[in-house]
C-alpha cells in the first residue's frame, strides 16, 4: 500500500470507529468473474476481487448475514462488522469467489435463485448473451419497441443491451418470455451458455466450506408485478427447494432486484417474515445502524475502481444515517 493510500485508510478507519460504532455494513456482488469483460468492464473479476478482499479481510470484521442477525438482536455486534453478500446463484461464486475468500479466511452469504440451479439462465443473461452472441452489425428490436440497434462494436453492444433490458425488467413473467423469444428470432437464435448458475453440487460446496446459502426466490421475479399468491408461493418453494438440497435451515432472504416500495412493498416483507426467514436484505443503499427493519436492510458497494477510494468510500458510508426509502415498503403499524 502506497503512503497516500494508507492515509486515506487510516483516515477513513479513524473516522469510522469515531462516528460508526455498532454499525452492519452489508457489501453487495453478483458475479466474480475469471477476467475483465469488454462488454461489462466494471464487472467484478477475479484479480479485483482478491483485492477488495485482501483488504476486507484486514480491516472489517466480517460474519455472514445470519451471524450478523444474531448478534444483532442481542446488540452485540462487533466493530467494524461487515458481511458480504452474493445475489443470484451464479456459478462464478463458487469457481472463483468461494477460493478467494478461503485464502482471505472470510465467510460470505450467498442468496440463491432456486429455479436457475442445474442449467438455468435468469431472463436477463438470455438477452445479454443473445445481443452478445448475434453475428449481425445490427439487430432489428421493433418487437420491443426499440427499432434498429447498431451492433458493431462493443460499446454499440453495451447500448443495445442497456436499451432491452429496462424495456422487459417489468414486464409480468409470460410477456418478458415473449419478448426474448422475439430477441432471439431477429438475433437469428445464438448459442447460448447454459452454465451460468450454479449445479446443486456447486451450491453444497458452498454450504459445506461454511458460506450462508439465503432466499431469493424460485424464479426472481419482481415481487411487485406478481399477484400475491404467486409472489408468496416463489418465496416459499424458492426456501424449500434449498432447505431440501441442503438438508439444512435457510434463514435469510434478498428481495430480487430489492428497491423499496419499487420491487418489492409492505406485503411482501409481511410474507418473508410469515415464511420463516429471520431477516432480509434490500437494495436501499447504505449502512444500518441498528434502527433499520431486519427484514429490509440496507446494503452498498463502493463504486470506485481504485483500491483506496473503494476503501475509504466504504468506511465512510458507515457514519452516514440510514436509508429513508424502506418507509414506502415498511409494514403498517
Amino acid at each position: 500500500m502506497s503512503a497516500p493510500d494508507s492515509l486515506a485508510w487510516r483516515a477513513a478507519a479513524g473516522v469510522a470507529d469515531l462516528w460508526a460504532p455498532n454499525r452492519l455494513a452489508i457489501l453487495i456482488f453478483h458475479r466474480v468473474l475469471p477476467e475483465p469483460d469488454p462488454l461489462f468492464p466494471g464487472e467484478m473479476h477475479a484479480a479485483r476481487f482478491d483485492a477488495l478482499m485482501a483488504r476486507v479481510a484486514r480491516g472489517f470484521n466480517v460474519l455472514t448475514l445470519a451471524q450478523a442477525l444474531e448478534r444483532r438482536e442481542r446488540q452485540q455486534l462487533p466493530s467494524r462488522a461487515l458481511a458480504i453478500t452474493f445475489d443470484d446463484g451464479y456459478a462464478d461464486n463458487a469457481d472463483i469467489a468461494l477460493p478467494i475468500l478461503q485464502r482471505h479466511g472470510l465467510k460470505a452469504s450467498f442468496f440463491v435463485a432456486s429455479g436457475f440451479l442445474d442449467g438455468g439462465r435468469m431472463w436477463n443473461d438470455s438477452a445479454i448473451e443473445t445481443i452478445r452472441g448475434c453475428r449481425a452489425i445490427e439487430l432489428d428490436a421493433s418487437a420491443l419497441g426499440l427499432g434498429r440497434l447498431p451492433l458493431g462494436d462493443a460499446a454499440q453492444r453495451r447500448r443495445a443491451i442497456d436499451a432491452v433490458l429496462p424495456r422487459l425488467k417489468y414486464s409480468p413473467l409470460a410477456e418478458r418470455e415473449q419478448g426474448l423469444v422475439a430477441l432471439a428470432k431477429a438475433a437469428g437464435h445464438p448459442a447460448l451458455p447454459d452454465d451460468l448458475m450454479m449445479s446443486t453440487q456447486k451450491l453444497r460446496r458452498l454450504h459445506q466450506a461454511g458460506m450462508e446459502i439465503g432466499g431469493h426466490t424460485c424464479d426472481h421475479p419482481i415481487l411487485r408485478v406478481l399477484p400475491e399468491a404467486e409472489a408468496r408461493e416463489q418465496i416459499v418453494r424458492g426456501r424449500e427447494r434449498l432447505q431440501d438440497l441442503l438438508q439444512a435451515p435457510v434463514t435469510s432472504f434478498a428481495y430480487p432486484n430489492g428497491r423499496p416500495g419499487h420491487d418489492y412493498d409492505h406485503r411482501h416483507v409481511a410474507m418473508v417474515r410469515e415464511a420463516g426467514f429471520a431477516g432480509a436484505v434490500s437494495t436501499a443503499q447504505g449502512v444500518d445502524d441498528g434502527s433499520s427493519d431486519r427484514f429490509q436492510l440496507p446494503r452498498f458497494t463502493p463504486w470506485d475502481t481504485g483500491l483506496a477510494r473503494w476503501m475509504a468510500r466504504l468506511m465512510l458510508q458507515r457514519v452516514r444515517p440510514a436509508p429513508t426509502e424502506v418507509a414506502a415498503a415498511t409494514v403498517a403499524a
